[in-house]
């Protein structure tokens, strides 16, 4: 079964050329530029949630639009740090994985190339949002909207890089999907973006709770009914709310996941992750429920304990990419080094074939060939005029035809100017002969 797989998989040749840095390295440089870029990410995702979430609870809640107002703060900020930090992941996967990538990337099409002006419109819309609390105070169903819609492409455009992610490591399927739509539809897409909402939120939950809780951040001049002590319990709920669902739906995403990317390696990448996420929800449920005073006492536990979780679960990703994508690598290695061995033995064969002085009567094709093709084509404009056009031109004219070789010039304005070619006296008599013959 698996075998008649392989044989309906797309099989391309690879560019044989040298990685700028060993693989390891880029491995290495992949996982954990990825783990800090999808960090800000989370934090821009969630935090536009809330912002939008507080701001229509602040119609009737003057308060929560106080709070809504302090997160939309943090977005443009950790907006840019994704965008930046993104950077280095991208040139990983493309570098390791470019035939993958950029099959994914053409199969979704038209949907892939929005994603540079779909990130713009989101990212104006935030700071259009930011800049005019003042100016649309009087027309909050305006200034919510505008939230709104940024929220709406903000939650799009990971799910397009989802996609694409997920659809590179099926190369199987590549034959099949028709389109971002079609592409949708794979059994493991939507569980993956429940999967990185759920983490958005858990993360953005943790940063709110540390962001309104230093005591560099002036708490009073803010707010006069929400105490510090409720924001930051209700942040610390939300994370481990999204935490706990995440043992719900991990296990969906796993099982979703073609059984050909797992591994006993995958397993225990996993689960080390899983057994690092208990004690932080022991200890955030403690603060939860514990007293006020003592709510941020294991902060730094949680933090660290879901850091080490969400690094474990980041290398989980990427073996089970590796994983997935080995049988087919090693087809696509067996077709470059078939493909390398005919280019060599062509070359070889050409090497040490008997050269041939052109007769009298391809001498002129030979000097058109390597001279004139460039430019000149049989019916076709390419860069000057076709064949067929000089024929017309000189086929009562043969010296005309040699002069113009000869001393060539610019005489129409929508052609650039012939180069001087340097043939000799007899190189153009057969040139002028070989084009005149042509009909």
């Amino acid at each position: 079964m698996f075998n008649h797989i392989l044989l309906q998989t797309p099989v391309p040749r690879d560019l044989p050329l040298d990685l700028p840095l060993p693989k390891e390295v880029l491995i290495v440089l992949l996982v954990f530029s990825f783990l800090l870029h999808i960090l800000f990410v989370n934090l821009m995702v969630g935090g536009s949630i809330l912002t939008l979430w507080s701001q229509i609870k602040g119609l009737k809640d003057k308060e929560y639009d106080t709070l809504a107002h302090e997160i939309a703060e943090t977005i443009t900020v950790n907006k840019s740090l994704a965008v930046v930090l993104g950077v280095a992941p991208l040139l990983s996967i493309n570098t390791l994985y470019t035939v993958y990538f950029y099959s994914a990337n053409a199969l979704t099409g038209i949907f892939w190339i929005s994603v540079i002006p779909l990130v713009t419109v989101a990212f104006l819309l935030t700071y259009a949002h930011k800049y005019s609390w003042k100016v649309l105070e009087n027309n909050k169903s305006l200034h919510i909207s505008i939230m709104g819609l940024s929220v709406a492409i903000f939650l799009f455009i990971p799910l397009i890089f989802l996609v694409n992610i997920n659809l590179m490591l099926f190369p199987e399927k590549w034959n099949t999907i028709e389109g971002f739509a079609h592409a949708l539809t794979l059994p493991n897409v939507f569980p993956r973006y429940f999967h990185f909402l759920l983490a958005s939120l858990g993360t953005t939950g943790l940063f709110i709770f540390w962001y309104f809780g230093r005591k560099s951040y002036d708490f009073e001049s803010h707010f006069t009914t929400l105490t510090r002590y409720e924001i930051r319990k209700k942040a610390y709920s939300l994370t481990f709310g999204a935490s706990a669902a995440q043992f719900i739906i991990g296990p969906v995403v796993l099982l979703t996941l073609p059984t050909k990317g797992f591994s006993w390696h995958l397993i225990f990448t996993i689960g080390t992750g899983v057994i690092f996420a208990l004690p932080a929800m022991y200890w955030i449920w403690k603060g939860i429920t514990g007293k006020a005073e003592d709510i941020a006492n294991n902060f730094w536990k949680v933090a660290l304990t879901l850091g080490l979780t969400i690094t474990f679960m980041g290398s989980g990703r990427h073996i089970y990419r590796a994983t997935a994508l080995a049988p087919h690598q090693k087809l696509v290695e067996a077709k470059t080094i078939a493909y390398q061995k005919e280019v060599k033995k062509a070359t070889e064969e050409m090497k040490n074939a008997p050269a041939e002085k052109p007769s009298s009567d391809n001498a002129g094709e030979a000097i058109f060939q390597t001279k004139c093709s460039a430019c000149h084509a049989m019916d076709v404009k390419v860069v000057g005029p076709p064949i067929k056009e000089m024929v017309s031109i000189y086929k009562n004219d043969a010296k005309g035809l040699h002069d113009w070789i000869l001393k060539p010039g610019k005489k129409r304005p929508d052609y650039p100017q012939m180069p001087a070619l340097g043939l000799s006296e007899q190189e153009i008599n057969d040139v002028s002969k070989y084009i005149l013959e042509q009909k």
